[in-house]
């Protein structure tokens, strides 16, 4: 899978740029604020609807502007398919396929992979939860973009079950109320049951990779593990019985605090270092090497799953010492399409510069 042409139309500091992206490795040199990062940034987001670095569209339209438009020309197995976004301020994005109007944008999921390493992956290890969460409900989404809708009911669920339980506040439900509540939470059991069974499958996939790309990195002195890690996954239940009873056992808790307490939007993923959590124990470069082997692993599912993801190096090579970088470099070979970024030449390695995009100050 390769992108051969993009077009980007107020998207970031972007007001009209027209590329096109030979096979192999690309590389993008370019100053700060440039926005070369800009472009692979629009690049993932055919594959996530969303941003690597932003949680939010809003900053992905250029100041003034109220929508960001990107076209980008996708080749699979010798055909090739036109994708169109308008990213919107004030509606609805609008999605468009071979110039074809899709019901929703996240019809588009599943027609471009891509694997993303960016300096915010440290976020991966040192980061609260959220960043995690991302990380695993963005990979499954691309294994079965099915997924997508679930997080979207999941989202929407949990916010009517937390409305409700802020205005109940500290005072007793009365029958209505209560009957109201009860519904919502079983409509919330149903949807965080089967996000958490996709996260839960996603993890078995991905274990095994982390865990050999940590062994390959560390020269076999460093354990790593990755699991989920959930406060009430705790029984041989079914997954709604066992948030059933947790939600039971916390429900007054819920009402005095007026949000919901327990369920995926509250799990995490445990990584293990040498036995001992990452986040708390490992330096700056364990730390490197534990979210390199999160990404390669996810680049190895994918490539085992579907085809070779886009596989996009968002200005890490300053950051990654010889090691690191060679374990990294191991991973391009005969990947379809590679896009780096680098302020400077010197950053990356020479013979990744044959095909050299400049963006000129």
């Amino acid at each position: 899978m390769r992108i051969s042409s993009l077009s980007l139309r107020d998207f970031r500091n972007h007001e009209h740029l027209d590329l096109t992206f030979p096979a192999g490795v690309t590389t993008i040199i370019g100053r700060n604020g440039r926005g070369k990062t800009n472009i692979v940034e629009a690049i993932n987001y055919l594959a996530i609807l969303g941003s690597h670095r932003v949680s939010t569209d809003a900053p992905l339209i250029r100041h003034g502007k109220e929508s960001a438009h990107v076209v980008a020309t996708v080749v699979k197995d010798d055909r090739s398919a036109t994708i169109e976004i308008d990213i919107n301020d004030n509606k609805t994005n609008q999605v468009q396929l071979n110039g074809a109007a899709l019901r929703r944008p996240r019809d588009i999921l599943g027609l471009v992979h891509t694997v993303v390493f960016a300096p915010e992956d440290l976020d991966l290890v040192k980061g609260d939860p959220g960043t995690r969460r991302k990380y695993i409900d963005e990979f499954a989404t691309q294994l079965s973009p099915r997924l997508a809708g679930i997080r979207a009911d999941f989202d929407k669920v949990l916010k009517q079950r937390n409305a409700l339980l802020k205005s109940a506040g500290r005072r007793t439900l009365n029958d209505s109320a209560k009957a109201t509540l009860d519904v919502w939470t079983e409509q919330f059991i149903a949807q965080a049951a089967q996000l958490t069974a996709a996260r839960i499958d996603a993890l078995s996939l991905l274990a095994p990779f982390v865990e050999s790309h940590g062994d390959a990195i560390s020269a076999n002195t460093e354990a790593l593990n990755i699991s989920y890690s959930s406060k009430w996954l705790v029984e041989n239940n079914s997954l709604e019985e066992q948030l059933r009873t947790a939600l039971a056992q916390g429900f007054s808790d819920e009402i005095e605090r007026g949000i919901t307490l327990v369920g995926p939007h509250r799990d995490d993923l445990l990584l293990e270092l040498a036995g001992l959590p990452a986040k708390n124990f490992a330096s700056h470069g364990q730390s490197w090497s534990v979210a390199l082997a999160m990404r390669l692993a996810t680049f190895d599912v994918l490539r085992n799953h579907h085809d070779d993801p886009i596989l996009i190096l968002d200005d890490v090579f300053a950051e990654l010492d010889a090691r690191r970088r060679e374990r990294l470099l191991t991973q391009l070979d005969g990947v379809e399409q590679t896009l780096i970024t680098a302020a400077v030449a010197e950053d990356v390695p020479e013979f990744l510069l044959e095909q050299t995009l400049v963006l000129e100050d």
